[in-house]
This record gives structure tokens, sequence and C-alpha cells, in this order.
């Protein structure tokens, strides 16, 4: 599927009895940036019969709002865009009428808007002009008519663009599936047709677009309709990928899912056991009905229910693993048509490196050099993406049965677009587990570096199985970390690895490898910048070593004064 906006698109506009048609409508798919930064852009407008400018004011309407709306800053909301454009239209149409017809009822019209950008669909709305949304044969009408019934067969437009110099213009929001139509008419339409009977066309005519609006058309007029008859088609045929505030206005809708135990059944998937529990969210062992495949089902906690920064940082994890697509890290699945707040990810039969290294506490080299190549490969995935994973740790690190290793957990990872972005999700403040998160996120910096450290502490503990800084609840400052050598728990390690191990986990990141490549080859071949790691201080080298040694010499010092003064 590609990975932009594609629509198909159908317009069918009829005069009827009237003697002039003072519909409008269009549509307008902008290429290159503007499609992302800007959307489909697709409106319809009936100018009012009674008012002498209403065709004009339609068709003023229907194109100044298209193109005036392109024109906008990117950095504005659509909202925003939309807002002040039609309120530019207006007073525009009202001074016209007042300065071309003497009065408020010169140049009026409805409009109804709909902005598709990215993968929600905004809708503006004022008059009687209706939209409605075809998904899964089902009608939904998105606006409602601002008509008021001043008796049982008489009623008026209570608003409209054109009528007063301040206009009020309803406004809403909704995520896009693919496969949506969303299906535009006037009231010389909807005046006639019943909103089932528009659902039956839409269904009869399947794919063929034209065919529908043709169909609706057709059949307004039959009924007896006297007015102008339009009718304009958008279906969705292709979504670009959601943006992070795309899925936070998606999940904020969704309810959080009740209390699950193994038998339970949550849309799709059937619990089979309970994984992990926290304060912070569960995690259970599921199997897709369909399929019969075992996925992992992750819920948030319902103690953080009302706390949108909890939230976005759920939402957050999902949004970066379904970027993400590389055999070194676990898959998020697709949830399209879940009714409750959670996250689906593949099943990874296996174990964790944590399980492993505790099993083997020291790696032999080669194997150790297999694993982390494995896990440098899927931390590249993230940095391509110019994300920084930030909670790598073994626990975090999953071995299938192949031996594959696979990076879970992201969490706590962080994209540099959003750290411009103003959001409840703290971006600055890292979370990661303090034995393996690199001292400089400790004031909220990190870089590609601040993960290598991570794996460099995770490569030491695969050979010594140990810390070089040892273990510590609490965040350390860089100049509090002292380094301990490899080869005090591994003698034999050879000293140009204690050499690599050293610096790809030193405190300062500008003093580590800039590359995981040339911490991986580093591993595997001598580098004469490490050859005098022996000629090294003792003190540096192995300093329990260096202080019991000196101990010694001085107690044996101690004993040999002793000895003169007696012998005296």
């Amino acid at each position: 599927m590609p990975d932009t906006l594609l629509i198909d698109y159908a317009l069918r506009t009829e005069t009827g009895n009237k003697p002039e048609n003072a519909d409008a409508a269009g549509v307008m798919r902008p290429e290159g940036a503007a499609l992302q930064n800007k959307g489909v852009v697709a409106a319809i407008a009936d100018g009012m019969s009674s008012a002498e400018g209403g065709r004009e004011a339609a068709e003023v309407c229907i194109s100044g709002f298209i193109n005036d709306y392109l024109s906008t800053p990117d950095s504005w909301t659509v909202k925003t865009s939309a807002t002040k454009v039609l309120g530019a239209i207006n007073r525009w149409l009202y001074a016209q009428g007042q300065k071309r017809y003497d009065t408020a009822k010169g140049m009026v019209t409805t409009f109804t808007g709909l902005v598709i950008k990215s993968t929600t669909a905004h809708v503006f709305h004022v008059g009687d002009s209706r939209l409605y949304l075809y998904r899964d044969g089902e009608l939904e009408q998105l606006t409602r008519d601002h008509r008021v019934w001043v008796a049982k067969d008489r009623d008026f437009l209570s608003r409209a663009m054109g009528v007063d110099v301040h206009v009020d213009v309803d406004y809403r929001s909704l995520a896009v599936e693919p496969g949506d139509i969303f299906l535009f008419t006037t009231d010389g339409g909807t005046g006639f047709l019943t909103d089932n009977r528009l659902r039956e066309l839409l269904a009869e005519q399947g794919d063929n677009l034209q065919g529908a609006v043709n169909a609706i058309v057709e059949e307004a007029l039959r009924q007896g309709s006297g007015d102008n008859v339009t009718c304009q088609a958008l279906k969705v045929l292709t979504l670009p990928a959601q943006t992070e505030d795309d899925i936070l206005q998606r999940i904020n809708e969704l309810p959080f899912p009740p209390p699950l135990s193994p038998g339970n059944r949550i849309d799709n998937y059937e619990i089979l056991r309970e994984l992990h529990a926290s304060a912070r969210s569960e995690v259970f062992l599921a199997r897709d009905i369909e399929s019969g495949e075992k996925v992992i089902l992750k819920t948030p906690s319902p103690n953080f229910q009302d706390d949108p920064a909890y939230l976005e940082g759920f939402l957050h994890e999902e949004w970066v693993g379904r970027r993400i697509h590389n055999p070194h890290v676990a898959r998020l699945l697709d949830t399209p048509h879940r009714r409750f707040l959670y996250n689906v990810a593949e099943y990874i039969e296996g174990q964790t490196l944590r399980q492993w290294i505790d099993d083997h506490p020291q790696t032999h080299i080669n194997t150790a050099r297999e694993y982390l190549t494995q896990i440098a490969e899927g931390l590249r995935a993230f940095h391509r993406l110019e994300m920084v994973h930030l909670d790598l740790k073994p626990d975090n690190i999953l071995i299938d049965k192949e031996g594959v290793l696979k990076l879970i957990d992201f969490g706590s990872t962080r994209v540099a677009g959003t750290r411009e972005i103003a959001t409840t999700f703290d971006h600055d403040t890292v979370q990661g587990t303090v034995d393996y998160t690199a001292p400089e996120c400790i004031d909220g910096e990190y870089s590609n570096r601040s993960d290598i450290f991570s794996l460099g502490v995770i490569a030491y503990e695969l050979l010594t199985g140990r810390l070089p800084y040892g273990h510590s609840d609490r965040p350390r400052p860089a100049h509090k970390l002292r380094y301990t050598s490899a080869r005090q728990y591994n003698d034999k390690l050879q000293p140009w690895v204690d050499g690599a191990l050293r610096k790809a986990v030193h405190p300062n990141p500008q003093k580590r490898y800039e590359a995981m490549s040339e911490f991986l080859y580093d591993l595997s071949h001598p580098n004469p910048q490490f050859s005098g790691e022996a000629a090294q201080p003792l003190v540096e080298r192995n300093p329990l070593a260096f202080w019991k040694g000196l101990s010694l010499i001085l107690g044996l010092s101690n004993l040999v004064l002793l000895y003169l003064l007696l012998a005296r």
C-alpha cells in the first residue's frame, strides 16, 4: 500500500426546476509537501435561492476556501487555518451583500467543508447541506441541519455564510480508515431521500463512485425535488503513516479495558495468562481468535486513567513500534478495530538476555560478539529514524528459539522531531534503568552515543557477569563514575578488549565511540590505541589489587621498622 493519501472522487449536479444552478462543489488534492502539510480539501455550498447573489456566494465559498486554506502557514492547525479563512470569506460576503444589494440576504450560502490531513478528517459546517460518512455498510450523518421550524410545514435557515458579520462554524474531527466514503449533498437531494435510501444506493453501486452519485441525484429528481440537486463523493483509497498526534487523538477516544484474567475476551483476543504486572501496566499472553496465533497484549494501568502524560507515553510506545521494521526489533501489530486501549505485539517464544546472562555469567567472547552485533542491528533501525532507545538493558532484549535477538519496550524512546512540539509527554526526562543509562541523560541530554553507552554496559556484563561501575539505585553524575577493568573479573580477556569496553562506557559522551560499528570492530580486532593498556597504572587497571598491594607493603615496612627499633 502506498505511503500516501490517495482518493477517488465523483460529482453530479443538476439544475432541476430552478432557473439556474446555485450549487457549487469542489475537491483539491495537492502534490508534494502540501499534501502532507495541508491534506485533501473538499467542499459543497448551496446558494440561497432567495438571495440575489446566492450563486456567486456559493462559488466564492468553494474556490475561496480551497485556495485560501492551502495558502495558510504550515505552522497553523487545520482548525485554525479553516476557521480564519471562513471568517474572512463570511465578512467579504456580508460586506458585498450590503454594498451591492443593500441587504443582509444579498450573498448568502450554506457551506460544508472537509479536510483530510494524514489520517484525520476535519469537518466545517454552516447551514443545511449535509456530509455523511459511509463505512462498512453503515451511513452516519456528520453534520446537523441549521434550520428552525416555525410550523409543521414551514422552516427557515438559521445559520449561513454572509448573513451576519460573524459566523458560527460547527467543527468536528474523526479518524479516517481506508475505504471510507464521504458523501456531500445539498438539501435538494437529502430533502427527498431518507438516510436509509442513501445507504441502499451506495451499497448497490459498490465501488462505482460515479454511479452512486448519479443514482442519488436521479432518485431525488424522480421523487419530485424542485431544487438544484448536487451530490459529491470522496473515497479514501490509502492513508499515509500515522503521526503521533493522530494516534493520540484515536487513543484518547478509547476507554481503558476492564480487568482481565485467563479466559476473558477483549475484541478479537482471548486472554491465556498474565505474564507481568506492575503499577504502570499489565502484560498478557493472548490468542488471536481469527488466526489462532499467540500475541502479547499490553494494557495500561487504570491508576493513570486521568493522566494525559501517561496516556501520551503509552501511545508514544505504539507509535514508535509501528514505525520500525527490523528483524531485531519486536513488531507491534495493527489493531484497526479495537474498542479499548491496549497494544498488541508479536509473541516471541524464548528467554530474555537477562536470563541468559544469569545462566552464563561469563559468556564466551565469540557468542558475546554475535549477540552484540544483533543488538546493534536493532539499534541502527532506531538511529536511522532519528530515535534513541534509551532503555537498552538485558531485560528488554529477547532471544527466540532460533537465537535471534529482538529489542522490546519503546516507552523511553525519544524522537528528535517531537522535542519541538508542545506536549504533555516529557521528552527530556529519561526513565531508563540507572545501571545501563548514560550519565548525560540525568540532565536531559541524549544522543546515539547514549545507546552506545548502554550497549557497552551490556557487552561488559556479558563478558564478566558484572557492571563496569557497579550497581546503584540512584543516578550518578559522570564525575563520580570509576571504571573497573573487565580483566579484574575475567582474566581471559585481552587488554584491547578491555580498552574497547572502557571507551564504549566512558562517562563523557564525546570520548565514546561515535558509531556502533567502530565498537564492534574493536571487540574483534586489536586496536593499537589500547596496546598500552597493560602499562597503565595498577590503580586504574585494578584498584582493588593496588590497595591490597599497598597495604601489604606498608605492613611489611612497619614490621621492618619495629625490628630495627627493638634491635638497638
